[in-house]
């Protein structure tokens, strides 16, 4: 863009797309053929033109209530005109106390306290503070080794970005935070290939937290952080077990365990949480996403009460936890949550998930044979389609299939790397299913 001296320069157009630096997206190619949303109603969006496409992602993993709902917009209007911000540094706002009680209520087990933030990476930095200051409280400061895992994805501030396991994520930024150790990812084509839910196996993986509280001593080791199914390194569900096993190997040791469910909470597997869904309490679950169904941003960390109590101790007027955001908990936020888990309830979106598990696995698997296709996995309303990659050009034909998508056949698909990722509002029809996977994925597969 061209500079002018004097007086600052404002181009009102809405036409230029320079300015804008996008995150996570090759923005020459993008602004050479962008694919711009104008406006979006439950399963679909529609472009500039008014064309519609089929939303296969929810959005961004995060509409999981489907798009602009009328209970969620209402709430969102009545709110803003009524308390646009208020504070919950020393003050509070009766919306944020109601949203806190429904999680405490929904969460399974003892995750009876709600930690608010702006996002699924806050969330991940909230939960691994958090872990800290509780083994300082507990007298136990030595413990500051934090554990993550290979293709683990924690969102994007540097506590994230440490414990996470995506290469790309990683290699810009330096050395990140000190003392972090990764478990090895649970998946193995091989042994896995085209399953759907839970692969039998791969349990086995979880021992490698033993060798790791060998390495380090127990006495060091403060948390680990997994997804309980890995979304964005391409949807790797947990292999049977797997998670009952570190959850026992973290209890014998005196190690917190949190899941990130930043893409698994909320319906997204048929349950709340995927805690519920494989029967473990961890000690800490990240959100965001699907707690506003994406209408606003919004995060946060449910801790167990023992976790809480650490902190309850001393004077009365003592802060406990120096942390927190100055949006955390927003009015608005919190306003789109409450009319948010109110949708889900009102209409069993989380039932109407699990209930469509099954025609949604075998209608993936139905792409098996189908060319490029090398491996297809399933679990709740997820998919993923890993393609086989062009040579010398890794990543080239899940662009085209994104591209070509969104251009030529009207759905808007998620990729990472050569891999489709596939989660769709839980208010998909059945009949929106058979589109997505003998319609216009077949076609996509074949133009690539």
């Amino acid at each position: 863009m061209n500079k002018h001296a004097g007086a600052a320069q404002w181009d009102p157009s809405p036409n230029n797309l320079e300015p804008f630096w996008m995150g996570f997206t090759p923005n020459r190619a993008f602004k050479k053929k962008p694919r711009l949303i104008a406006r979006a109603k439950d399963m679909h969006y529609y472009d500039m033109t008014g064309r519609p496409v089929l939303d296969a992602t929810a959005g961004l993993w995060c509409s999981n209530a489907g798009h602009c709902r009328d209970r969620i917009v209402e709430a969102i209007q009545k709110q803003a005109a009524e308390l646009d911000f208020a504070p919950t540094f020393q003050f509070g706002h009766p919306k944020v106390f109601e949203l806190s009680s429904r999680l405490a209520t929904l969460a399974p087990g003892d995750l009876n306290y709600a930690f608010f933030c702006n996002s699924g990476s806050e969330a991940a930095d909230t939960a691994l503070k958090i872990a800290l200051a509780y083994h300082r409280a507990k007298g136990e400061a030595s413990r500051t080794r934090l554990i993550g895992r290979e293709r683990g994805y924690h969102g994007v501030n540097f506590g994230g970005i440490s414990v996470g396991g995506m290469v790309a994520n990683r290699k810009f930024f330096g050395t990140m935070l000190a003392g972090v150790d990764h478990l090895p990812h649970t998946y193995n084509r091989a042994e896995q290939a085209f399953t759907k839910g839970e692969p039998k196996w791969g349990a086995h993986l979880a021992d490698e937290l033993e060798r790791l509280v060998a390495l380090h001593d127990a006495s060091t080791i403060a948390a680990v952080i997994v997804e309980p199914m890995a979304g964005s390194t391409g949807v790797l569900p947990p292999p049977v077990g797997y998670l009952k096993k570190l959850r026992q190997i973290c209890d014998k040791y005196g190690i917190l365990l949190i899941f990130d469910e930043v893409i698994t909470g909320f319906g997204r597997l048929g349950h709340p949480f995927a805690a519920e869904r494989f029967g473990v309490i961890p000690d800490m679950i990240t959100f965001a996403k699907g707690v506003t169904s994406g209408a606003i941003p919004m995060g946060g960390v449910m801790a167990r009460q023992h976790i809480y109590d650490a902190f309850m101790n001393g004077p009365d007027h003592v802060i406990e936890l120096f942390h927190g955001y100055t949006y955390s908990g927003h009015p608005i936020a919190a306003a789109a949550g409450v009319a948010t888990l109110e949708t889900y309830k009102e209409e069993g979106l989380f039932e109407r998930a699990l209930k469509l598990e099954d025609k949604w696995a075998d209608a993936a698997m139905s792409l098996r044979g189908k060319p490029h296709v090398a491996d297809i996995r399933t679990m709740g309303l997820v998919a993923a389609i890993d393609l086989n990659p062009i040579d010398g050009s890794p990543g080239k034909r899940g662009y085209d299939a994104m591209e070509k998508g969104f251009h030529d056949h009207g759905i808007m698909l998620r990729i990472t790397g050569d891999t489709i990722a596939l989660s769709p509002p839980l208010i998909i029809k059945e009949e929106q299913i058979s589109e997505i996977f003998e319609d216009k994925l077949p076609k996509v597969l074949a133009a690539i």
